[in-house]
């Protein structure tokens, strides 16, 4: 008993220091990804309450009255051919769901730390949604090849009496739109950005622009290529668009995405996140991984929960399932036959990893969990693809990667 208990003990404790919790004897995964962010940083720190906002505080202005409205059953009808292999498919992943959620149903330590994740920091939590930079508009603009954002370099901080931090450091301008802004230092920095300040993590770079200027972030030798990539495409979907959260592309616009002249010579793992449309599955695995010159290897899933451990929504509603897909795919660099591959073809499939979910559509971050199946050597080059945030040692493109990188969404770590 006494070595359970110990054991237990280790478990959380490295859940507190790496964001990470490994279920017995399971495929599934929990992962706290503040924890996670947080390890790109040495000064700054995400604050759990705005990560957290979605599933910590409700919401205002949705009334009681709109909540039981939301509750109604729709007409059932007959399904169609699409919706029925998607039914299908849902009944074969559903065990693997179930058996995840009872692992951490069962797990009394973790799930006593979920409730106190909000509790991690002591800021009040005000909604940005009605103040945010818009990075969309702005890139389309006439004078976005103009904008310059500030950096701050060689950060100095210092405690003074009172507990305030103090900062001497340089700055050096370099344009916004359109040219790669990198991070080289051991330790997080500020900048400025049109009257606003961004924390950008430590070895991160970020590229920002549309689609039709991601050329420029293709390396000049593919033995400086990404290893990692992680796509998060802003799929069609009635949703995003009913919301105006962010701006949608149909998929052939993918097809175009420069994949193979992303990877690194030794290849790549790809991973991309995928909505649970039939239609959207049926694209990937026809269309798009063969136009990128990828090979499916395996599929994991994204299991969606509340802080008390239940689900977001039930598990078999149709059109709002608790959880979204993680298509996994190698790019073949320059030796098909290399160990490599050999390597990449024991991916287990249908691994689960939960999480508390942050704004919408935002996704965990997945790197660490993925990292063992990376081809090539150490330190791995890892790339986002529409990235919407910053991550330490990640390169990350979009036409907004700082949309959660605004200092209102830190604080200041104890110095």
């Amino acid at each position: 008993m006494a070595e359970a208990t110990t054991h237990n003990n280790q478990k959380l404790s490295t859940f507190i220091n790496s964001g990470i919790y490994h279920f017995e004897a399971s495929n599934a995964i929990f992962i706290d990804p503040v924890r996670l962010l947080n390890l790109s940083y040495s000064h700054f720190r995400v604050t759990s309450s705005s990560y957290y906002s979605r599933f910590f505080q409700p919401n205002p202005r949705v009334s009681e009255t709109q909540r039981k409205r939301k509750r109604k059953q729709k007409k059932t009808h007959p399904l169609n051919e699409r919706e029925q292999a998607a039914d299908e498919r849902h009944k074969r992943l559903k065990p693997f769901l179930i058996k995840a959620h009872e692992c951490l149903l069962g797990a009394d330590d973790l799930l006593l730390t979920l409730g106190k994740l909000r509790n991690d920091d002591c800021t009040a939590f005000d909604s940005l949604s009605t103040d945010e930079q818009s990075f969309v508009e702005l890139g389309s603009v006439w004078q976005a090849p103009m904008f310059e954002i500030s950096l701050h370099l060689n950060q100095d901080y210092s405690l003074i009496p009172g507990g305030m931090s103090v900062q001497n450091c340089e700055k050096r301008n370099i344009q916004a739109f359109g040219s790669l802004v990198f991070n080289e230092t051991n330790s997080d920095m500020e900048a400025d950005f049109l009257n606003r300040k961004y924390i950008i993590p430590k070895k991160s770079s970020f590229y920002m622009s549309d689609l039709k200027q991601i050329h420029g972030l293709i390396p000049v030798k593919n033995e400086c290529g990404f290893n990692l990539i992680v796509i998060d495409p802003p799929w069609e979907n009635g949703s995003a668009s009913q919301k105006l959260k962010y701006p949608t592309l149909p998929n052939r616009y993918f097809l175009s995405l420069p994949i193979k002249r992303l990877a690194h010579a030794n290849g790549a793992l790809i991973a991309l996140w995928v909505t649970n449309k039939e239609k959207l599955r049926i694209f990937v695995e026809k269309d798009l991984f063969p136009k990128w010159g990828v090979k499916y290897m395996a599929t994991h899933y994204w299991l969606k929960v509340k802080a008390d451990g239940s689900l977001i929504s039930e598990l078999d509603l149709f059109h709002h399932r608790p959880y979204e897909c993680l298509v996994l795919g190698y790019c073949y660099g320059k030796d098909e036959d290399s160990e490599y591959i050999s390597k990449l073809k024991c991916i287990p499939d249908c691994q689960v990893f939960l999480s508390i979910p942050g704004d919408y559509s935002r996704k965990p971050p997945i790197g660490e969990i993925l990292r063992e199946n990376i081809p090539g050597l150490e330190p791995s080059r890892c790339l986002e693809l529409f990235a919407r945030e910053l991550i330490g040692g990640w390169t990350s493109w979009g036409n907004e990667p700082l949309r959660f990188q605004d200092s209102r969404y830190f604080s200041k770590k104890d110095q």
